[in-house]
């Protein structure tokens, strides 16, 4: 969860995540989980800058040989 996600917009100041999309997407994040657990498998979950988050994550597990992401559309 990156806390730029919950901070107020640049140009209004209104919350980019409210709370119901917030409930809705711990929710969902919840239900992978479990989702992920009943398949043996899981779900890493982790607060911060995935800059920050990403670079942490690889480092403690050490032997990593690929990384896909995503960049979110950003606003005009």
């Amino acid at each position: 969860f990156d806390p730029r996600h919950y901070l107020g917009t640049h140009c209004y100041g209104f919350p980019k995540t409210g709370p119901h999309r917030l409930r809705f997407l711990l929710e969902s994040v919840k239900d992978l989980r479990e989702t992920l657990k009943k398949k043996g498998s899981t779900l890493v979950v982790r607060k911060g800058k995935p800059e920050d988050v990403v670079r942490d994550l690889i480092s403690q597990l050490g032997s990593v040989s690929a990384l896909a992401f995503h960049e979110e559309v950003k606003e005009i």
